[in-house]
């Protein structure tokens, strides 16, 4: 039976292995059989599978990268301490690689490209020594006692593009976490589907005057209802929050009785014609300060100060609120996560925009609607990993790819019609299925219900991207910087402004923005297709070359027709001539 999946790989070798043979060969080969033997007993109990040994090589598979280095430093200081109490030259002195790809697992043996990079760093790694993938250490959660030397990215043989590589030593005075039980997993099964909850408590009237209380008040109710549009938060009840209105409390206290994850809380200061509003977020768990912020203003007319200190508080506490959510899901195992926890980070995964980190997203997802598959978030981000896909050309079958996206979409609007984010990727992938008039009919319905959703506004950029209206694309990619200027979606934001400004003919424009989303994303695919296509219109041959075959050693299997089938640019005219500059610059057809 085959099996295809993603998998954390393990590669380990016995250094100078020929050399041992040549010393005494029965005994270097019993020995070498019982350091595998150990090897694969200290791999079994980290939850891992040892696959097969090759000789003098061994191949594992995990399912979580602190698992597989747990096990591989475990199992090195133990070989240290076995080595030194023989008595002979005749030490089986093991090198570990560890990677992250899709393998194939048949008859109990592994292959794929992440057993090959895998024991590419192995064959690299000092003796004794453990070396992983750049990936592997971006899911190690950084709570674990790991020292990770940064070695640089290398060329590996068989590999298009350079790799990044870690060493991982123990900390000095740490011990190597132990393995988890199968029973304690059991007893300490995460809650499914917990978002995060947040309290917006009275902001306080420091004005001395009474009648300045409707104000501050004001502001607290319009934060509790805008709050209350970002469906991935549960805001608590006014009347709850409200019940703490005048008293001296102790914030941190306060979120840890009711179990409230984040605190909003802040002061109204009027004198004359000015007011000063200050705000600040707190960690509920920690009672640390995630932000704050003052804003100061004539009070010309009291309702729009009211709407405009509003909504610049929101605008910063709700992407703050869910980032902090990433990181915190980021320092968990995967084992520990919660459903939403596995949303948040394969969201993290999702907006690296590369392959490896999409097929972490994709697991992750998948066991979050396999546990909750009524967690409306976990298919609007299904539907975000799929047009990564599609976007990247990371499958050959795109077409599958868009249905797929638009069932997760569909599903997550049909389990929660208020979420304004499911509205608005919804919108997004309608619009990769080039069914415009309803893609821009959801971005509306997420606007109207959501106003200071940055994502609706980014994704509405690449709806006038594509439909040719360069001003108003322009206008919807400020609108989502402004609400939101370091939001991880904004790759796309920028990619849509990109494709508007091609159409317009603004190829210096189109230039700006690749370079600047090429700094942050070295592998959007978006990015290099418009930045070669724009230096082929604008003559620059050597420079849309080069840039090709950037967009190539990233991308190998892409073509010119498989960019008119992805890409989906209205006006027919305007399609062919985007195509026309990605022939000049030399992407084959």
């Amino acid at each position: 039976m085959t099996e295809r999946k993603l998998a954390v790989l393990l590669h380990a070798d016995v250094v100078g292995s020929t050399t041992l043979v040549r010393m005494d060969e029965t005994m270097a080969h019993q020995r070498i059989q019982d350091v595998f033997r150990r090897f694969s007993e200290t791999i079994g109990s980290y939850g891992g599978i040892a696959h097969e040994i090759r000789g003098d090589a061994l191949v594992a598979e995990f399912s979580k990268a602190s698992d597989a280095v747990s096990a591989s430093l475990a199992f090195q200081q133990a070989n240290s301490a076995h080595n030194e109490d023989l008595e002979d030259e005749i030490l089986p002195i093991v090198r570990i690689g560890i990677a992250m790809g899709e393998v194939v697992v048949a008859d109990n043996t592994v292959t794929g490209e992440g057993v090959v990079l895998a024991q590419r760093l192995e064959q690299l790694a000092d003796p004794g020594g453990v070396y992983i993938q750049g990936a592997v250490y971006d899911t190690l959660p950084k709570r674990l006692p790991f020292e990770c030397g940064n070695i640089g990215e290398r060329a590996i043989k068989g590999f298009s593009q350079p790799v990044r590589i870690y060493s991982v030593t123990l900390r000095s005075g740490e011990q190597t976490p132990s393995p988890e039980s199968r029973t304690s997993k059991e007893k300490n099964l995460p809650s499914t589907t917990k978002k995060p909850s947040i309290a917006v408590f009275p902001f306080t009237n420091m004005s001395g005057d009474p009648e300045q209380e409707y104000f501050s008040d004001g502001i607290t109710e319009d934060i509790i209802t805008a709050l209350s549009h970002f469906r991935e938060l549960l805001v608590i009840a006014r009347n709850t929050s409200f019940s703490f209105k005048d008293q001296a409390i102790r914030v941190d206290q306060i979120c840890k009785e009711l179990s409230i994850n984040y605190a909003l809380e802040g002061s109204v200061r009027k004198a004359g014609n000015r007011v000063r509003v200050t705000a600040q977020l707190i960690d509920g768990d920690s009672g640390t300060h995630i932000w704050a912020e003052r804003f100061d203003r004539d009070l010309n007319d009291i309702f729009l100060v009211q709407d405009e200190i509003t909504n610049s508080i929101v605008t910063a506490v709700a992407p703050r609120t869910l980032s902090a959510e990433v990181e915190r899901a980021h320092g968990k195992t995967v084992g520990e996560l919660t459903s939403w926890e596995r949303v948040m980070r394969a969201r993290w995964h999702i907006n690296k925009h590369t392959k490896v980190d999409n097929e972490i997203a994709h697991t992750l997802l998948d066991e979050a609607i396999a546990s909750s598959p009524d967690l409306a978030e976990a298919y609007t981000a299904q539907a975000e990993c799929l047009i990564n896909d599609v976007l990247h050309i990371w499958r050959d079958d795109t077409d599958v790819a868009i249905v797929q996206a638009l069932d997760a979409a569909r599903r997550a609007v049909s389990l929660d019609p208020q979420d304004a984010n499911g509205l608005a990727v919804l919108g997004s992938v309608l619009l990769w299925a080039r069914q415009f008039e309803d893609s821009r009919e959801y971005l509306n319905r997420a606007l109207r219900l959501n106003p200071n959703l940055a994502n609706a506004y980014g994704l509405m950029a690449a709806w006038h991207g594509v439909c040719g209206n360069y001003d108003k694309s322009c206008e919807a990619a400020d609108r989502a910087l402004e609400i939101s200027p370091l939001d991880s979606s904004r790759p796309l934001w920028f990619a849509g402004r990109g494709i508007a400004a091609y159409i317009h003919g603004d190829y210096e424009h189109v230039i700006e923005i690749a370079q600047r989303l090429l700094r942050d994303h070295p592998g959007f695919a978006s990015a290099f297709r418009q930045l070669a296509a724009s230096y082929a219109m604008l003559g620059r041959d050597e420079k849309a070359k080069a840039t090709t075959k950037r967009l190539l050693e990233h991308m190998p299997n892409s073509t010119v027709t498989k960019v008119r089938h992805i890409v989906p640019v209205r006006d027919e005219e305007s399609h062919e001539r985007w195509l026309e500059g990605l022939r000049k610059a030399g992407l084959p057809e």
